[in-house]
C-alpha cells in the first residue's frame, strides 16, 4: 500500500444507552416502586500513538469509524453495559486538526500517547431517579445521549533527529543503509525513493539517532516539478540536516546550491537548521575536484564519504554525535 501522510476521516462515538423504566415485583409486594437502573455511557474515540504503524495507509478507505454504544439500564437498579472505547493506532508525529474549523486539537508527538477524538454520550436515568411524593410511580426515563461525531484531518510530520536531503541519485538512501538498520530500495534512476524512509542510528554509548530520507528534490520541486516539495514537512521537526551531495556530478556546488535555493522556498523555518554537507560517492575519480570545490566554498562543514565503501562513515558518524536527544544520551 503507498504511503498516506494526510487524510480526513470521520468518527462517532457510541450513544449512551437509554435508562429502564421498570417496577420492582417480588412475590407479596404488589406495588413495588420504580427500580428502573442507568443506561452506560457510550463508548469514546481515542487516537493512540505506536510504532505499529508507520503512516496513516491503514486508514485510507475507511470513511467512518465508530465507537459501540452503551448498554439501556435493566430492572433492578442494574446498569447497563458501558460502550467499549474505539482506539485508532496513529505513529507518532500526527497533527489532529478538525476539519471543520482547521482549530489543532493536538501535536502527538510522542509514543504511546491518548487523544480522546470523540466523546461518547452519557446514558440516561432510570425511572427510579424521578419519583417524587405526588409521583411515586413515573413511567419515564431518560434516553441516552448521542456521542460526539466530528471530522478530523489528520497529517503526519515524522519524529527524526536528521534529515538526510539531496538530489535524485545522490545516494541517500545508500547512506541510510550504511548508517542505520534500514533497508530503503536502491537502484540507479531517479526518485527510487517515492516516500520518507526511517532509520535508527546506533551510536554506541552516545545514545541513537533516528535519521530520516527524505526523496530527492529538484530545481522547482517547491512549485511541484518531480515529486514536489510535499515530503519536506518531515524534516521540519529535525535538528540537524544532512545535504547529500554527489561529489562526482559535474556541478556539486551548483547541485548544493539548487537544494538551497528549494529549502528557502519552502519556508518553514528549515533552512535555518543546522547543516553537514556529506560529500558522497569518493570512491568515484571525479570526485576528488568536486571535494575540493565544496571544501573551498564551505570548509569544515564537509565531510566527504562513500556510501557504497564505508569511507568516512565514522567521521559522519561523529559529526552526528551532537545531535543525540537527551533522552537517548
Amino acid at each position: 500500500m503507498a504511503f498516506v501522510d494526510r487524510i480526513t476521516i470521520r468518527v462517532r462515538a457510541g450513544a449512551g444507552g437509554r435508562g429502564s423504566a421498570s417496577f420492582r415485583r417480588e412475590k407479596f409486594v404488589p406495588r413495588g416502586g420504580p427500580d428502573g437502573g442507568d443506561g452506560a455511557g457510550g463508548g469514546s474515540v481515542v487516537l493512540h500513538t505506536t510504532t505499529a504503524v508507520q503512516d496513516l495507509s491503514h486508514l485510507a478507505g475507511i470513511p467512518f469509524f465508530k465507537a459501540a454504544g452503551g448498554g439501556p439500564g435493566l430492572s433492578a437498579k442494574r446498569h447497563g453495559k458501558t460502550g467499549e472505547d474505539l482506539v485508532i493506532d496513529v505513529p507518532a508525529g500526527t497533527l489532529v486538526r478538525d476539519a471543520s474549523t482547521g482549530l489543532l486539537l493536538r501535536d502527538l508527538d510522542a509514543l504511546d500517547t491518548r487523544l480522546v477524538v470523540a466523546q461518547g454520550g452519557f446514558g440516561g436515568r432510570g425511572n427510579r431517579h424521578f419519583a417524587t411524593a405526588t409521583n411515586q410511580a413515573p413511567r419515564v426515563a431518560e434516553p441516552g445521549r448521542p456521542g460526539q461525531e466530528r471530522q478530523l484531518e489528520l497529517e503526519l510530520k515524522l519524529i527524526a533527529d536528521v534529515g538526510l536531503i539531496g538530489l535524485p541519485n545522490a545516494g541517500k538512501s545508500t547512506l541510510l543503509s550504511r548508517i542505520s538498520q534500514a533497508h530503503p530500495k536502491i537502484a540507479p534512476y531517479p526518485f527510487t525513493t517515492l516516500y520518507p524512509q526511517l532509520g535508527v542510528t546506533e551510536l554506541g554509548s552516545f545514545g541513537r539517532l533516528v535519521v530520516a530520507d527524505i526523496p530527492g528534490l529538484i530545481e522547482g520541486a517547491h512549485k511541484g516539478v518531480g515529486l514536489g516539495d510535499e515530503f519536506l514537512r518531515h524534516i521540519e521537526r529535525t535538528r540537524c540536516l544532512v545535504h547529500v551531495v554527489d561529489a562526482g556530478a559535474p556541478d556539486p556546488l551548483g547541485d548544493y546550491r539548487t537544494l538551497r535555493a528549494e529549502l528557502e522556498a519552502y519556508g518553514r523555518g528549515v533552512a535555518g537548521k543546522s547543516v553537514i554537507i556529506c560529500a558522497n560517492k569518493m570512491d568515484l575519480p571525479s570526485a576528488a575536484r568536486g571535494l575540493k570545490a565544496l571544501k573551498a566554498e564551505f570548509r569544515k562543514a564537509v565531510v566527504p564519504v562513500s556510501a557504497l565503501s564505508g569511507e568516512g562513515i565514522d567521521s559522519l558518524l561523529a559529526r552526528l554525535r551532537a545531535f543525540v536527544p537527551q533522552e537517548s544520551a
